[in-house]
């Protein structure tokens, strides 16, 4: 009798799976310039500029507090102050307040929270340029 092996699937795990998920505990407060290589979730206070490879969450505890807050997709239920740039998706959940201007793919903002600032959303288009403060499509 003969045993063959069973050949090995081969999974690819993307860059932020394999980094996995940095944690900003309650109760915990940074100051200083933060960079996750994957995922990060924030229920405790950052002071600072905050980046992530992958997603930001912050939770309904969680506060940031910064020049800007950067990642692929940002979530919020909490409180942030800063500028805010989502590669893709921007959602402020309605315990969530947000200080500071947003660019992001999309934006949703549920009935309930609190946004002060300025929106600009939609895929970045190569013919828009920004003159003064606004934005002109060049002919």
């Amino acid at each position: 009798m003969v045993f063959k092996a069973k050949p090995v699937k081969e999974t690819r795990k993307t860059e932020s799976q394999a980094a996995g998920m940095t944690f900003i505990s309650a109760g915990s407060e940074i100051t200083g310039d933060i960079h996750a290589a994957g995922n990060l979730r924030v229920d405790g206070a950052i002071r600072g500029k905050v980046r992530a490879d992958g997603d930001i969450e912050v939770s309904a505890g969680g506060r940031i507090e910064g020049e800007r807050v950067s990642a692929r997709n940002i979530v919020i239920h909490g409180t942030v102050k800063a500028t805010l740039v989502a590669e893709g998706h921007l959602r402020i959940h309605s315990s969530g307040e947000v200080q500071g201007d947003v660019t992001a793919e999309a934006l949703d903002i549920e009935s309930g929270a609190r946004f002060v600032g300025y929106s600009h959303t939609g895929k970045a288009s190569a013919d828009v340029v920004a003159i003064e403060g606004s934005l002109v499509k060049e002919a």
